[in-house]
């Protein structure tokens, strides 16, 4: 069994080391709740949710989460 390869990101402006594959194990690891609003970009483009267990993350990615802001 090979050890995990610890990737360097950049989440939300925030340096970050994470062993995470991919963007939905990141935002587990994270404690982020699924079950809210909130979109996920990675190099500024738009992931779409369907897509973040399968998308993989590489060293250097930078990655944006965004939620929605009620009001005006």
């Amino acid at each position: 069994m090979s050890p995990m390869t610890m990737l360097d990101i950049s989440l939300n402006g925030e340096r970050v080391a994470t062993e995470a594959p991919t963007l939905h194990a990141l935002l587990q690891a994270r404690g982020y709740d699924f079950t809210t609003a909130f979109a996920c970009a990675i190099n500024n483009a738009f992931v779409p949710r369907p897509q973040w267990p399968e998308r993989a993350l590489q060293n250097g990615d930078r990655i944006d989460i965004v939620t929605p802001i009620t009001g005006g």
